[in-house]
């Protein structure tokens, strides 16, 4: 179609479509009849589009009509060889699309990619699949491959959960079930039992759907099923002789591929027909390591079973038992039919000749005396006769184990309660209780547990941290240097990295020190957690709660014993932390310094008189617990304290002892007078004065005006490189060399660690 060029063509052609999108049809008719000869065909030098495109495209039928009615091209196409058909098609326009082939629009074209209409018709809805009907019966091409070597049939495969109708239309039409996608070797297979398409699986199976064709990666329709768990896709590809055994590319098989999704049922199945279990793929990973690593722990037992079982035969397991039972299910729609049309008495039974005669006309491969052998378990009374629904449920001719019912999920049987009998204890789920980051600050800020982060900048060839300016002044950077962009840091962030000057600022425009995030937590709890001795001396020393409480009423002495460092634990003690503090579970600082298994921090505060006999919700003592988390260090040490201890009474002899009445000799409390001041020392209030207001006033004029000089940045004092050396040898000092790797442990995580690498080795052995 023309393409608009001169200056005036452009002008008709662009108030050509405002016309057509306000309906003027009569200034439709002046321009086309006035204007540019074939104004109606020609393409806006922007985007191509015509009159008709954009009738098309906003379904005004009636406008479509009128524009055919008046010469336009119903092919008329855009500048990337879209056509209006196309886009009425892509829309869902039905109306549209019906005037547009009325006037003869061609179906078989393409645009520039090689795309025809039903590239376009992908969307699953109702309007849409009835533009896919017009469009074939106009003789759309089914096997449309576009530019890129993409076939239409591979592209609705892979939507063939979404869009069924479509792929079921397209073969009905003829479309090749074999088509493939020619980069990647894609097929029409692959795509619907990867997207989870039974019903498109089964109809290109009998249509002649190649089951075993592997794509540039080596990977088969078996593959993409077992990753996305299709379990029926799966056992209709088996009914069809698939070899489930297929390495892939990277060295997995199906299971392989299952295992990483936890698809229990599928790893089952697949093992049964013949997918080995125990290789490793390219990885060096086997299915179970797999299972393991993504926390499956179903797919994990599965695999153990199949390890267990593959490769050994079993009663009514053989190959060939398996592969008639596969059979049969897959086609057993059609069986039935052909049964049901010589049972005509409707008794369920057939004779055996008749029976395998109909086994015969569908060409079962399983050999004749194989099936007689089959026909015999189920006709066990010897009537002659077999009963094709028993067959079907193949109880009596496939062990249990191998049958489809074995794949469905049990029920769990409810448990009929006794009288009488002993309840269990109710176990109240208690939340985690956080709070909201609560409302934003005056003038839009965020909440007030996020403070604005401080950040130096300079002129970094005038100064730095080894040369700073001789006076805090001195340092103008901020009269020509662009400021950064204003930005806010959580709290307790600043408090886990040391961020002395966004907290200092902060605190110095009235945020409280003690603020709390979402969790309750003070940044005291955070300095203390990972063990910053300055942090927490700064905060100490700007007034922060030393017993403050989080949602699990965590003290920062606990925070400290878990992060396991002696220092911090002294100061925090020094400035009048509880020792004995306990949390909502009964644990004190003693038991968390425990878990974190640091023999000096359980000394000392052992040292400090902390108390030993004491035990947290699930009744268990100090030495209960450095028996089972702390090394043997710490253990010698709170038991050679608790040995020390005297023998503590039973709690239960103490609630024998009733209370004893008053006046049986017991001291009784008796109300203390209150003593009141004395009237002449109580101050009296001072009456007002003319007097007193007027030398007020008059006193107020000797005030001197504060000129004092705010400047505009002055320099913040920043560590040296030396100092910062220093502080790194003192951090690796106090937690160790890992501290400098990413991998490093606080001491709970790194003792927790050691633990579970010691069971591992014991399961392993």
């Amino acid at each position: 179609m023309p393409k608009a060029q001169t200056r005036l063509q452009t002008l008709q052609v662009c108030k050509l479509l405002q016309c057509v999108r306000e309906k003027n049809k009569e200034q439709i008719e002046k321009l086309t009849l006035n204007g540019t000869p074939h104004l109606i065909n020609y393409n806006d030098p922007d985007l191509g589009l015509t009159a008709l495109i954009v009738a098309s495209k906003a379904n005004d039928d009636e406008m479509v009509e009128f524009l055919l009615g008046i010469g336009a091209h119903p092919d008329v196409m855009d500048l990337k060889g879209k056509t209006a058909a196309m886009w009425a098609a892509e829309f869902g326009n039905v109306e549209c699309l019906e005037k547009l082939l009325a006037a003869g629009a061609n179906m078989t074209l393409t645009d520039l990619e090689g795309k025809g209409i039903l590239f376009y018709l992908m969307t699953p809805t109702d309007r849409h699949f009835k533009c896919v009907e017009l469009a074939l019966e106009q003789g759309a091409n089914v096997n449309n491959v576009d530019k890129e070597g993409n076939p239409v049939f591979v592209m609705a495969c892979d939507l063939a959960d979404e869009n069924e109708r479509l792929c079921l239309e397209l073969l009905k039409r003829g479309a090749d079930p074999n088509v493939v996608q020619t980069k990647s070797g894609r097929t029409a297979l692959m795509g619907a039992a990867g997207s989870g398409g039974t019903a498109v699986v089964n109809a290109l199976l009998e249509a002649g759907a190649k089951v075993n064709t592997l794509d540039t990666k080596k990977i088969s329709a078996g593959h993409l099923a077992a990753f996305a768990g299709q379990l029926q896709a799966i056992k209709l590809m088996a009914g069809y002789n698939a070899d489930f055994n297929v390495t892939a590319g990277d060295g997995s098989n199906p299971i392989h591929y299952a295992a990483q999704k936890g698809h229990a049922m599928c790893i089952k199945f697949l093992s049964q027909r013949g997918c080995n279990p125990k290789p490793k793929n390219n990885a060096g990973n086997t299915p179970k390591i797999l299972a393991k690593d993504l926390g499956h722990k179903e797919a994990g037992k599965e695999i153990r079973k199949a390890e267990k079982t593959f490769g050994k035969s079993g009663k009514n397991n053989d190959p060939w038992i398996l592969q008639l039972y596969d059979w049969t299910q897959a086609r057993q729609a059609k069986l039935l039919q052909s049964l049901l049309t010589i049972d005509v008495e409707e008794s369920g039974k057939v004779t055996h000749a008749e029976f395998l005669d109909v086994l015969a006309a569908a060409q079962c491969p399983t050999e004749e005396e194989d099936i007689k052998k089959v026909v015999a378990l189920c006709d066990k009374n010897r009537e002659g006769k077999i009963d094709y629904n028993d067959f079907f449920i193949a109880k009596k001719w496939v062990n249990k184990n191998f049958v489809a019912a074995a794949f469905e999920g049990k029920k769990k049987k409810k448990k009929k309660g006794k009288k009488g009998g002993k309840k269990g204890k109710f176990k109240l789920v208690m939340p985690i209780c956080v709070q909201d980051e609560g409302p934003r600050m005056f003038g839009g800020a965020p909440p007030e547990m996020f403070i604005p982060r401080h950040v130096h900048f300079t002129d970094t060839g005038r100064f730095d941290r080894d040369a700073p300016p001789k006076h805090p002044l001195q340092d103008d950077s901020a009269w020509y240097l662009q400021a950064p962009v204003k930005t806010y840091v959580n709290i307790n962030e600043a408090a886990k990295n040391q961020d002395f000057d966004s907290m200092r600022e902060a605190f110095s425009k009235g945020v409280p020190v003690d603020t709390r995030d979402r969790f309750y937590k003070t940044p005291l709890m955070t300095a203390c957690a990972v063990g910053n001795l300055k942090v927490v001396q700064f905060l100490l020393d700007n007034g922060a709660l030393v017993n403050a409480r989080d949602n699990f009423k965590w003290t920062p002495l606990h925070h400290a014993c878990h992060a396991g460092q002696l220092d911090v634990v002294q100061l925090l003690l020094d400035n009048g932390a509880e020792i004995d503090a306990s949390t909502i579970n009964g644990g004190t600082p003693l038991t968390r310094a425990i878990e974190s298994s640091r023999e000096s921090v359980v000394q000392y505060l052992i040292d400090k008189g902390c108390k030993m006999q004491t035990e947290n919700k699930k009744g268990l003592s100090p030495m209960d617990l450095a028996y089972n988390w702390a090394d043997i260090r710490v253990f010698e040490i709170v038991q050679a304290k608790w040995d020390s201890l005297p023998v503590v009474k039973d709690k239960k002899a103490k609630k024998k002892d009733k209370k004893k009445r008053p006046g049986t000799g017991e001291k009784t409390d008796t109300p203390t007078a209150i003593k009141m001041p004395e009237e002449d020392n109580v101050p009296l209030p001072r009456k007002g004065s003319i007097l007193r207001a007027a030398s007020a006033l008059a006193g107020g004029l000797d005030e001197q005006e504060d000129i004092t000089y705010t400047p505009k940045k002055a320099w913040t004092t920043q560590p040296t490189t030396q100092e910062l050396l220093q502080e790194k040898e003192v951090k690796r000092e106090r937690f160790g060399w890992e501290v400098d790797f990413p991998d490093f442990q606080m001491p709970f995580q790194q003792n927790v660690s050691q633990k579970v690498e010691l069971f591992e080795a014991e399961d392993a052995a």
